[in-house]
């Protein structure tokens, strides 16, 4: 119990110092600037807090449905918080895709995403660092060390990537069928139950960055190993789900049900 109050704390530590962050920016970068820093502060909270959660999951040995209902609320919070940040690169490229925002802007918001995702790291070996609970002392005995994530092949892993990648896409593109209260909770629980399925695999991460930052630096394979497993697949997984949900079904169909609506965040075309 003491070790998942300390996880708690940190978590609550991450999610106000982003929010922070996105609010002192909002109020000195108005414009076009703003969904930099936002993408930074959001991927900078979600590196931080999968840190902390993976830890306890493969440390603390917490019952499954705690470990659910953490990725459940997390998750809820991280969507009602990041206010249309994507914090994937894969949604940057997918704004290129459908025309919505240029490959400048698209490079640079990855560059700010990769570059939270180290901060990131920094952060979380910075708090493990203070021995707050028995979890935090055994990581630091071992020099912050992480060990082979994947629980299957190469194929097995990056295939878990890629559905899991291609269901969040598809249940993104649908959610607007839903009440807008309701969205938030229906990706939080589509989200949980694709970790529940394949996170024994390859710890369905499904987010290029925020695998190069929880991921990349663990032992048991090489850089562009992981790169096949947790670049590629998630990349593929939403390509094939626009492919398919785009272009497709309204093809054979002549209908189309998905709804494009850009992010809030998103609106201001950036050149």
């Amino acid at each position: 119990m003491t070790d998942l109050c300390a996880s708690l704390s940190v978590l609550g530590a991450a999610v106000l110092l982003s929010e922070t962050i996105r609010r002192t920016a909002a109020r000195l970068s108005p414009g076009a600037y703003w969904i930099y820093l936002l993408e930074a502060a959001s991927t900078f909270q979600l590196c931080c807090c999968t840190h902390e959660l993976k830890l306890l999951g493969e440390t603390a040995r917490l019952e499954l449905p705690v470990s659910l209902a953490l990725t459940y609320t997390m998750t809820v919070i991280h969507l009602l918080t990041f206010r249309g940040a994507t914090c994937n690169p894969s949604g940057a490229l997918e704004s290129v895709c459908r025309g919505t925002g240029s490959v400048r802007a698209a490079v640079a918001l990855i560059a700010c995403q990769f570059g939270a995702a180290v901060a990131a790291q920094f952060f979380a070996t910075s708090v493990w660092s203070l021995g707050l609970s028995d979890v935090h002392i055994r990581h630091q005995r071992f020099g912050f060390r992480c060990f082979d994530p994947l629980g299957g092949t190469l194929l097995e892993a990056a295939a878990v990537e890629l559905a899991c990648a291609f269901t969040v896409q598809a249940a993104a593109m649908h959610v607007h069928k839903l009440d807008e209260k309701l969205r938030a909770h229906f990706i939080a629980a589509v989200i949980t139950a694709a970790v529940y399925t394949g996170g024994s695999i390859s710890g369905a991460v499904f987010n290029p960055v925020l695998a190069f930052s929880i991921q990349f630096p663990c032992s048991g394979h090489t850089y562009l190993e992981y790169c096949f497993v947790y670049w590629l697949g998630p990349v593929l997984g939403m390509a094939s789900c626009m492919l398919l949900f785009e272009k497709i079904i309204p093809f054979l169909f002549g209908k189309s049900t998905i709804g494009l609506e850009v992010p809030a965040a998103q609106k201001q075309k950036i050149q």
